[in-house]
């Protein structure tokens, strides 16, 4: 019987000691949520008629962004993660060093702010007080009832980074949906976690509201963001745009009012079909050009 640690993988000998580590990395990063966040927030700019060169500058300021707001939350709760028992999360595992994740954290940080200062003044700034929020979600914000604030914070001016970086002033409908659907991946974040939170003490406000309510506060928060979108730019939807973001809402509502295991499914459905609608609904949702 083999005697590997859970979540790696047998590599040649010569290149086990390299690779292992290198995808324990890749594993701290939270790689799902910080390649969805960098995919939507290049697919935004895109979007919103920036160039494919401004859609990889924003690209590359958030995803370091993301990697160095993963590797700093694996760091942090390297012993709350090793008191629930976390075997995948590999510094709490034993499998890489808390002081080896924290350095890829600063260095990732390190790399944003450049990163971001690229994307123009205004964009790089909001992406920054982004990333400080995240951090400081990270550091223990994520423990209160405050919890939601970073995700709010982030979510609602990514839509601005990324029309300010395609030479668009914001638009402030599109912030309102994008920090709904923060406050919503906040909300069902947590529910897959609900136990090993409970047994170490975790009291964000999800936390406190209960998995359930959870759960459907998520699906609520998705519904309203398509019923922002919906109500105030239905005309300038494109056809395809309008018939996502109704299937988000239906799916959304589905989900709040299922009570069985499949109600988080639906929910992560009912916000891909609004990212989706989001993104299909192209330079209808930008704002006017900027001044130069």
């Amino acid at each position: 019987m083999s005697t590997r640690a859970p979540g790696t993988t047998a590599f040649d000998p010569l290149l086990d000691p390299l690779l292992g580590p290198l995808l324990d990395l890749g594993r701290a990063c939270h790689p799902l949520p910080t390649a969805a966040v960098t995919a939507f927030a290049a697919a935004l700019t895109a979007a919103a008629g920036g160039s494919r060169g401004a859609a990889a500058r924003v690209a590359a300021a958030v995803g370091a962004g993301q990697l160095a707001i993963g590797w700093a939350n694996d760091a942090i709760d390297a012993d709350r993660d090793a008191a629930g028992g976390r075997t995948d999360k590999p510094v709490a595992a034993g499998r890489l060093p808390r002081g080896g994740v924290a350095a890829a954290a600063v260095a990732a940080t390190a790399a944003a702010v450049p990163l971001s200062l690229a994307l123009g003044r205004v964009p790089g700034r909001l992406h920054l007080a982004g990333l400080a929020a995240g951090l400081a979600y990270d550091a223990g914000l994520k423990a209160t009832s405050a919890s939601p604030l970073p995700y709010l914070a982030f979510f609602g001016s990514l839509p601005a980074v990324a029309a300010g970086a395609a030479g668009r002033r914001p638009s402030l409908l599109l912030c309102a949906v994008g920090g709904a659907l923060g406050l919503g991946a906040h909300l069902a974040n947590t529910v897959p976690d609900a136990e090993a939170d409970a047994a170490t003490g975790v009291r964000g406000l999800p936390q406190r509201l209960g998995p359930a309510a959870s759960r459907a506060g998520a699906a609520l928060l998705v519904v309203a963001a398509d019923a922002l979108l919906l109500g105030g730019a239905a005309r300038a939807l494109p056809a395809p745009a309008r018939a996502l973001l109704v299937a988000g809402a239906a799916t959304g509502l589905g989900a709040a009012a299922s009570r069985g295991p499949g109600g988080f499914r639906a929910v992560i459905g009912a916000a891909a079909l609004t990212v989706a609608g989001v993104v299909a609904s192209g330079p209808a949702l930008a704002g006017p050009a900027s001044i130069p």
